[in-house]
C-alpha cells in the first residue's frame, strides 16, 4: 500500500524556518516592520497599488466587504461553487448573498448570470477565481460598472495566476487572497486586500484594527496627545503578526518555482486523462494562465456503473487523497435555514455531483502523482459501462 497522498500540503524549507526564527529572536512580534514589508512585496507582486494583510482570507473577505459598503438589506452575488466564507461575509455585514450560476465549461460565475440577478438593492459583485482559473473579470467589470457596483474579487486560489498577461490582484475594485497551508503560498493562517483605490485603503486599515485609528489628520474630535487614539467604526481585531508575515515573505520568493511544479504536474495529469471517456480535465481559457490551487476533474457519470461517492472512497482506500471542491454554498443547513432552496443553480448543482479533486501540490514528486495517475484510472475504468 502507498503512503496517503493529501489533496495539498504546504512547502517550507529551512529557509522559511530560519525567517520565522529570526523574529522569534527581534523585537517585534505582532504588528510590525515585517508586515509592511509583505505588503509592499505582494503589492508588487501583482501589480497593484496597496496592499493589507490580515489574519486569514475569512477577515480579508470581511474586511473588503466592508470597504465596499455592504451594510443592513444590500445584496452581493456570488457564486455557490466556492467555500462558504465567499457568502458568508456579506451575512456579518447584514447584507444578503445571492447566488449567481456558472458556466460549465470553466466553472467560475457567469456575467450573464450575474446580469440576471442584479436589482435596485445589489451592492457589490463577488466572483470567485475557481481552482486558479481567473473568471471573466472584463465582462464582470463592465457589468459593474454599468450598474454602479463593487467588484470584491475573492482571488484564494488565484495567487500568480494572470488575465490577458496581467496579474490576478491588480484587476478589480478588491481582490483578496489566502494564505492557508494548502494554498500557493502558507503563512501558516492569513489573507490579503490589494487595491488601487486610496479611498478602499484606507476603509481597509481602519477595519483590521477595531475600527480606531492614531492618524491625527483623520481624527474626528481633538488631539488630546500623542497617546490619542480613535474609534471612528465597529471593525475587528484582524491583524497579522510579523511573525507570520516573515515567513509570507520568504514563501513569496519561491512563488513562481511553487507554480511552475503545478504546472508540470498538471500537464502530466492532461496527458493521462486526456483519452479517458471517463473523465473530463479541465477547461483554461485561452486569455489566462491559471496558477492551478485545485485539478478537479469532471467524472462523466453516463459512462459509469457508479456515483462519485464510490469512486471517492475507493481512490481513498487506496490512500489517495481526493477531495470535493465544494458543496454549494446554499445546500448547507445554516443557508437553508435562512430560505435558500434547491435548484436555483442548477448548472453548479450538476457539476456538484460529478467533481473529484484530486492532489496537486509542489511537493508531489513524480513517483506521487504516476500513483495518483495509475490509481485514478485503474477505479475509474473498473467500473465503466464500456
Amino acid at each position: 500500500m502507498n503512503k496517503f497522498i493529501p489533496y495539498g500540503q504546504q512547502w517550507i524549507d529551512d529557509k522559511d524556518v530560519d525567517s520565522v526564527v529570526s523574529i522569534l529572536k527581534s523585537d517585534w512580534l505582532t504588528t510590525g516592520p515585517k508586515v509592511k514589508e509583505f505588503e509592499k512585496k505582494f503589492a508588487d507582486y501583482v501589480k497593484s497599488k496597496y496592499a493589507v494583510a490580515v489574519s486569514s482570507g475569512t477577515a480579508a473577505l470581511h474586511t473588503a466587504a466592508f470597504a465596499a459598503g455592504i451594510s443592513k438589506g444590500d445584496e452581493a452575488i456570488t457564486t455557490a461553487m466556492t467555500f462558504a466564507a465567499s457568502a458568508n461575509c456579506v451575512l456579518y455585514l447584514n447584507g444578503k448573498p445571492v447566488f449567481a450560476d456558472i458556466d460549465k465549461e470553466t466553472y467560475n460565475i457567469d456575467p450573464k448570470e450575474i446580469e440576471n440577478k442584479i436589482t435596485k438593492k445589489t451592492k457589490a459583485l463577488i466572483p470567485v477565481d475557481y481552482t486558479g482559473q481567473p473568471c471573466d473579470i472584463d465582462n464582470i467589470n463592465k457589468i459593474a460598472e454599468n450598474h454602479d457596483l463593487v467588484v470584491i474579487e475573492d482571488s484564494s486560489h488565484a495567487v500568480g495566476a494572470t488575465y490577458k498577461g496581467k496579474k490576478v490582484g491588480s484587476l478589480s475594485d478588491l481582490s483578496i487572497f489566502s494564505f492557508h497551508p494548502v494554498k500557493h503560498i502558507t503563512t501558516g493562517e492569513g489573507g490579503m486586500i490589494t487595491t488601487n483605490s486610496k479611498e478602499m485603503y484606507e476603509k481597509l486599515l481602519l477595519f483590521r484594527s477595531h475600527g480606531q485609528t492614531k492618524n491625527p489628520k483623520k481624527f474626528v474630535t481633538s488631539n488630546e496627545g500623542d497617546w490619542f487614539y480613535e474609534q471612528q467604526e465597529l471593525g475587528f481585531n484582524y491583524r497579522i503578526t510579523d511573525l507570520l508575515c516573515a515567513l509570507g515573505i520568504s514563501q513569496l520568493e519561491k512563488i513562481d518555482d511553487f507554480i511552475f511544479r503545478r504546472k508540470q504536474i498538471v500537464n502530466k495529469y492532461n496527458e493521462a486523462f486526456n483519452e479517458n471517456d471517463n473523465i473530463v480535465i479541465p477547461t483554461q481559457k485561452d486569455n489566462v494562465e491559471s496558477s492551478w490551487h485545485l485539478y478537479v476533474i469532471q467524472l462523466n457519470l453516463e459512462n459509469l456503473k457508479v456515483n462519485r461517492k464510490k469512486i471517492f472512497n475507493e481512490l481513498r482506500l487506496k490512500n489517495i487523497g481526493v477531495h470535493v471542491h465544494y458543496i454549494p454554498v446554499y445546500f448547507h443547513p445554516y443557508y437553508q435555514k435562512l430560505g435558500y432552496k434547491k435548484g436555483i443553480c442548477p448548472n453548479t448543482e450538476w457539476l456538484y455531483n460529478r467533481i473529484l479533486t484530486l492532489p496537486l501540490y509542489p511537493k508531489m514528486k513524480d513517483e506521487d502523482v504516476d500513483c495518483v495517475i495509475k490509481s485514478v484510472i485503474k477505479v475509474v475504468n473498473n467500473y465503466s459501462k464500456n
